[in-house]
């Protein structure tokens, strides 16, 4: 049985004892209560009711209905006063997954929404898996490279990753600086795994380097950037994560065309919650700084 018009139809007759008073109530027609019990009969293999001249008397099985009735009616009763106080109070959890790179961008933003919202426990998954949003794995997505194609995923943009070459002070001074792309041959790189990589930067790098100067290869950026600090070659490093203080020589200056574009992902069913609108609106506000 998945129609609880029917079931609800059948509980107001237990409840009132006539097709009337029912219809009354219910707001339909007395021929649709009459279909809503005939249907309901049919469909139980059994009788709800005693018919006679004052009206209807519920039998054992109509008795039983209308119990069954009167306490789903009250657990839905239960759920919208949930669904309520959801809907002005912020509580549970807001799950945030992205890439590294785009971490010290995103973490003060929910150090802002944690203080604004402390009934919220925030929860942030570092990966570069694509967590399924639909399953509630997570409910922000912050990704980086192409823009997201599903369809059922409200997607924005988010900020362009600036990246520029870098080597180890360790790395220059026993191989020097190259003046130009044309001395590339001459020096050890930092790079992908991947002969076609997706990232813009990689990209340039493969067009620009031949194989054989790349003297360190990783399917995984965060250790590529290990390996540049670590004076093994010339790599791509986020501009916003190298400081002054860093031992690191830039070896050539940001290009518009190595940018990552990045994007914040939600699911269509969950955009609009009262969690991640406020998450939204911490980030309007925060945007011009990031």
């Amino acid at each position: 049985m998945d129609n609880w018009n029917e079931i609800r139809t059948a509980a107001q007759v237990a409840k009132l004892g006539t097709i009337s008073a029912a219809s009354e109530v219910l707001g339909v027609h007395r021929a649709t209560v009459t279909r809503h019990i005939d249907a309901l009969e049919s469909s139980l293999g059994g009788k709800l009711f005693q018919r006679h001249t004052r009206g209807f008397t519920p039998t054992e099985l109509g008795q039983e209905l209308l119990r069954i009735a009167e306490a789903t009616d009250e657990q839905f009763s239960q759920l919208r006063r949930i669904s309520d106080k959801h809907s002005t109070e912020l509580t549970g959890d807001l799950i945030v997954t992205s890439i590294e790179a785009l971490a010290p961008y995103i973490l003060p933003l929910l150090a802002e929404f944690r203080e604004q919202h402390p009934q919220v426990k925030t929860k942030f998954l570092q990966t570069g898996d694509v967590m399924k949003l639909e399953y509630g794995e997570a409910h922000i997505a912050f990704r980086a490279g192409s823009e997201p194609q599903n369809p059922d995923n409200v997607v924005q943009p988010f900020i362009d990753l600036d990246v520029a070459l870098y080597a180890a002070k360790s790395y220059v001074a026993k191989y020097g600086k190259p003046t130009s792309i044309d001395d590339f041959p001459n020096h050890h790189f930092v790079g992908p795994m991947d002969a076609n990589p997706r990232a813009p930067f990689y990209k340039w790098l493969t067009q620009h380097v031949g194989p054989d100067n790349i003297a360190f290869a990783s399917n995984h950026v965060p250790i590529s950037i290990q390996a540049v600090r670590g004076g093994n070659g010339i790599g791509f490093l986020t501009v916003r994560e190298v400081t002054p203080h860093d031992d690191l020589v830039e070896i050539m200056p940001s290009r518009p065309e190595w940018a990552t574009k990045s994007w914040l992902v939600t699911h269509v069913d969950l955009h609009r919650s009262p969690k991640i609108q406020a998450f939204m609106n911490i980030l309007k506000a925060n945007r011009a700084n990031l």
